[in-house]
């Protein structure tokens, strides 16, 4: 018998031991990525940048530091990410040429797609070469990889071009299957966020400015498309309308869509070509990483600050399962506080891409960037979406940068409350009874609908929220009242058009708009920092490992295009009630 415990122990000590040891060693090796990836890369003469197009691209993108223990491949690419390492394969010598492989690809937005097409002209701009090469193209990576001096494309692949859609989503009948209803409050012709849950179908004005914006989306692909194919707008019509997506591949070299046909191990002869190197060199590749990690030497002079604020404006993070990025009011406004108390910044750079949210937080935002521009100059950089709420918070700006595709605007607030009373009542069968003490004691009870007095007193509080959101856009942009009601109502505008408008001072890059509040400022040499700062990689770790973490990636995986609508319904009894937000969440194809 102790003989047998005596060896129950011994065992017990040696798996103790060797767990022990496993996470020692998981801690070097830890230790060991945290300490390479805080180093610098040497760039290699003759090297090419790879840029693989698959995944979603989003504004910013954190790292996975599991991937390198698990092998698993990021899903994600950062917009700023890639822009960044772009621009400095432009300026390295070292760096030859770009060479981008297309997958399965989307991005946030169109304005996002065509935010890296410009970069990927401006690299070209510099004398350097780009090749690309698909199995087959996404619409998106086609209109990118158009800016390619070579663009190639498997033997048996595709080309996917044939126009764009919207497809927005309505809700209001499978809600009426659990006993749910909207009660819906608002101001503005266009303000058609509410539909989805209101409507089966798109109003007249919602399908309207749908219709604009969509075809103006798809005039700038064709119009960026045709400089660098050399092909006329009315050619790339016609091949969408002609769905050439199903023709024969020789044709597409022939239409001169693609310059040639060739598998996936003849890519790098080609490149290798390019190179002037043999066919037993071998290629420098880089990544978009590693150039991010190459010291740039220019942290001379002056700080800007570019502060990210993307995803919904809420008015506080409310954590959990589908906790992506989003726009903390609390957090937010704390950090521009930080900034307009920093002697280092002499400007700040919002970037800012979001559909908007909250109206309140919007305000409290807007309070912030007010106090902010007193100290030092503000310019707005939009991303894909700048509108509603997040337009509230731009408006105040010395300056507003926007992408051509970017969709702004949609002035306006609604107030949108769900009614759960038949749900709970003949549903489920719980019955209620009631006493109080005054008239609107019982008001915003889930037992029953806002009566006609309560939505009086509602529709009230709604127009008051649009007359001030009028207010800060008049003022933030010098317009009479009377102008900007003329261009309100909630309409979404194209930035192109909005440039007319006086919604956006100008088209451009987010390098423009660092350059311009240089110019404000007053600074002749300058170097950039990033708000907020990403998250240490304990953080990311503990956050990867947690469980809501891993149910929100499959739900990703397993929705796809669907995810966002569905989070979004998901949590609709816990969005503020009142809210600027533009309509629906876009799904352009």
């Amino acid at each position: 018998m102790k003989d047998f415990l005596k060896n129950i122990l011994s065992t017990m000590i040696g798996v103790i031991m060797v767990f022990s040891l496993m996470g020692v060693l998981g801690i070097i090796s830890l230790v060991g990525m945290i300490v390479s990836g805080s180093g610098t890369v040497e760039v290699k003469d003759n090297s090419v940048m790879v840029i693989n197009l698959s995944g979603v691209m989003e504004e910013r993108a954190a790292d996975d530091p599991m991937a390198q223990f698990t092998g698993r491949v990021g899903t994600s690419i950062g917009l700023d990410g890639v822009l960044s390492a772009v621009k400095k394969a432009k300026e390295n010598k070292c760096v030859k040429g770009i060479y981008i492989e297309a997958g399965l690809f989307s991005a946030d937005s169109p304005a996002s797609v065509q935010a890296l097409r410009d970069a990927l002209e401006d690299f070209k701009s510099s004398g350097k070469w780009i090749i690309s090469y698909a199995d087959s193209y996404t619409q998106s990576t086609y209109y990118i990889c158009s800016v390619a001096d070579k663009v190639l494309l498997n033997p048996q692949g595709m080309i996917d071009w044939h126009g764009l859609a919207a497809q927005p989503m309505f809700f209001k009948d499978v809600l009426a299957k659990f006993g749910v209803k909207v009660q819906l409050s608002k101001v503005g012709k266009y303000k058609s966020a509410p539909e989805q849950f209101t409507a089966d179908g798109m109003s007249e004005a919602n399908r309207e400015q749908t219709t604009a914006y969509i075809k103006g989306v798809w005039d700038e692909y064709l119009s960026d498309v045709s400089k660098s194919r050399k092909l006329s707008k009315q050619t790339l019509n016609a091949y969408a309308d002609s769905f050439i997506t199903f023709a024969d591949q020789k044709d597409y070299v022939k239409l001169k869509l693609v310059d040639g046909l060739c598998y996936t191990d003849e890519v790098a002869d080609v490149v290798k070509k390019q190179l002037g190197l043999s066919a037993d060199d071998k290629i420098n590749r880089i990544t978009s990483g590693d150039l991010n990690q190459v010291s740039s030497g220019d942290d001379d002079g002056d700080e800007i600050a570019v502060y990210y604020a993307y995803g919904d404006v809420v008015d506080s993070n409310p954590g959990g399962i589908g906790s992506s990025a989003c726009i903390d009011a609390q957090k937010v406004c704390r950090d521009l506080k930080s900034l307009a108390d920093d002697d280092d910044v002499k400007a700040v750079v919002l970037r800012i891409n979001s559909g908007g949210g909250s109206a309140y937080a919007s305000e409290q935002i807007w309070h912030s960037v007010v106090n902010l521009k007193k100290k030092k100059p503000v310019v707005v950089s939009m991303g894909g979406y700048a509108a509603s709420g997040a337009y509230y918070i731009s408006c105040p700006a010395n300056y507003i940068y926007a992408e051509p595709t970017t969709l702004t605007g949609s002035i306006g607030i609604f107030g949108m409350f769900p009614d759960f009373s038949e749900l709970l009542t003949e549903k489920l069968g719980i019955r209620f009874d009631e006493v109080k003490t005054n008239k609107f004691s019982a008001f915003g009870t889930p037992v029953r609908p806002f009566t006609a007095e309560e939505m009086t007193h509602i529709n009230s509080y709604i127009d008051r929220g649009y007359k001030l959101f009028r207010q800060r856009v008049a003022d933030g942009r010098k317009l009479p009242v009377d102008k900007v009601e003329e261009i309100a109502q909630g309409r979404v505008w194209l930035a192109r058009d909005a440039v007319g408008i006086k919604l956006v001072d100008g088209l451009g890059s987010l390098d423009d708009a660092v350059e311009k509040a240089a110019g404000l400022a007053k600074v002749k040499t300058w170097h950039t920092e990033s708000y907020p700062a990403p998250p240490s990689w304990l953080d990311q770790i503990m956050t990867t490992m947690s469980t809501d973490t891993y149910i929100d990636g499959k739900l990703r995986e397993t929705m796809g295009g669907y995810y966002p609508m569905f989070m979004y319904l998901r949590q609709l009894d816990k969005h503020s009630a009142i809210q600027a937000r533009m309509p629906y969440m876009l799904d352009i194809r």
